[in-house]
């Protein structure tokens, strides 16, 4: 997420910390390279030049041009203007004061909404919830299908009225979500999530229909879910949808591509309608709240490890953890527990997005595909080894090494090069003897940057 930004400012901080004591000619010489670093990552230009304002006359301050340390004080500058920017505090969903809370989700058609409805009931479910949700889009092919294919994955009940019969007025989106409410009281739903049809805030005659629906429906939050891959014009659309109908909400999807990371900064600003998550995978569990201080932390390469452990709270057994910790603190650390870790942050989420997460690797971010492609030969290196040889890989001689590599369509080499890395590990855990030793394989990589395993 935001990889080239990230690296484009780092740049400029990195040529003001060699400076011992900076100048107004040093500020304005890095502020013109932060300018073309958020104007190539397609932010706004309003909020380019309201943001580079306020870090001017901050960064002309005392606290900088006298400080000891004035790179380290820009670069605090710039990460607090970035969180106001983002909108200061983590904004989480309302809920009514009697059940069910309704949720209307909109958006554009290929903006990510169907998916991003079940992440939705996902996430309410995960936190004890009993969401529902709803197909009101009955004119999309395919629609209500995808829908229900999604949610039956996550066990997620939904209503929808595919046979809609010859009576018209019965079918309207409106009318479906009336009687779904009715199905919700029913089921004991705490949430009804509604998938609206997409649609352009141009088109009169959908938006009117949508603003119907939300007057008789009165729900909770109405959310707009974003394609931050559209860049500027995400800013657009967002404003145009919070005039028509008013927004509540917004949802950054495909924060996991290749995006330029311009919407995520503009869209707080120009449409004042805060952001409450952001997709960041295909997976029904990636969906993140939108902590501004976390985002702003990860685009200047600082690293997010709030967000880290949270996912590591979630995919790693307590019980599990206190097991390994004592194999560690007694060298019995093995092949076994490493393919079991390994396998593990698979379920965390892509490599490449959790180094984003850790200070120090953040700054050189592993892209997903070789991240992945790694962890993928380790583990099928490991899965071709013996009981006996995960457990004790001391006795892993020249022939044993010859046939892992066959069964695992690797070297020699690479077997060498993992059984190196490997006791290098052992010896790291030693180091950690006296101290809290980390839970999982991630906080040793941060512990330990300059390996590879």
């Amino acid at each position: 997420m935001l990889e080239i930004l990230t690296q484009k400012l780092n740049d400029a901080f990195n040529k003001l910390g060699r400076k011992g004591k900076l100048t107004e000619g040093d500020i304005d010489k890095a502020l013109r390279e932060i300018k073309l670093a958020l104007l190539e990552a397609d932010v706004n230009f309003k909020v380019v030049k309201e943001l580079l304002a306020s870090i001017k006359k901050r960064a002309l301050g005392a606290e900088v041009l006298q400080s000891l340390t004035p790179a380290q004080q820009v670069i605090k500058i710039v990460n607090e203007e970035l969180i106001d920017l983002l909108g200061k505090d983590c904004s989480r969903l309302n809920s009514a004061s009697h059940p069910p809370s309704i949720i209307l989700l909109v958006g554009l058609q290929g903006s990510g909404k169907t998916t991003t409805a079940v992440k939705l009931a996902y996430h309410l479910k995960s936190e004890g919830q009993n969401p529902l949700l709803v197909a009101s889009d009955i004119r999309r092919p395919a629609a209500i299908e995808q829908l229900s294919t999604l949610a039956e994955q996550q066990n997620i009940p939904v209503y929808s009225e595919i046979e809609a019969g010859d009576n018209n007025d019965k079918a309207t989106p409106l009318a479906i979500c009336q009687r779904a409410l009715i199905k919700a009281k029913e089921l004991a739903s705490t949430w009804v999530i509604i998938d609206t049809q997409g649609r352009t805030h141009t088109d009169e005659a959908l938006m009117a229909e949508l603003s119907d629906m939300k007057s008789a429906l009165e729900p909770v939050e109405t959310l707009l879910a974003v394609d931050s891959m559209t860049g500027q014009e995400a800013v657009k659309i967002a404003q145009e949808f919070h005039d028509r109908i008013g927004i509540t909400g917004l949802i950054l999807t495909k924060m996991d591509g290749d995006a330029r990371g311009g919407a995520a900064l503009s869209i707080r600003f120009i449409s004042g309608v805060p952001i409450k998550f952001m997709g960041t995978g295909e997976k029904a569990s990636n969906l993140d709240f939108f902590y501004p201080d976390r985002v702003a932390s990860r685009i200047l390469g600082m690293g997010d490890t709030l967000t880290l452990i949270e996912k590591a709270q979630k995919t790693f057994d307590e019980e599990q953890a206190k097991n390994l910790e004592k194999k560690m603190r007694t060298a019995g650390f093995d092949l076994e527990d490493l393919l079991h870790q390994i396998r593990q942050i698979h379920k965390m989420g892509a490599l490449g997005q959790l180094t984003e997460m850790v200070p120090g690797l953040s700054r050189m971010p592993l892209s997903n595909e070789e991240g992945e492609k790694k962890l993928r030969k380790i583990e099928a290196i490991i899965s071709s080894t013996t009981y006996e040889e995960r457990r004790n890989p001391s006795i892993i001689n020249g022939s044993r090494r010859r046939r892992i590599a066959r069964g695992s369509g690797t070297t020699p080499h690479d077997i060498n090069q993992l059984l190196n890395q490997f006791y290098q590990l052992q010896k790291l855990t030693k180091s950690f003897s006296r101290g809290k030793l980390p839970k999982n394989m991630m906080h040793m990589i941060a512990a330990n940057k300059n390996q590879s395993i």
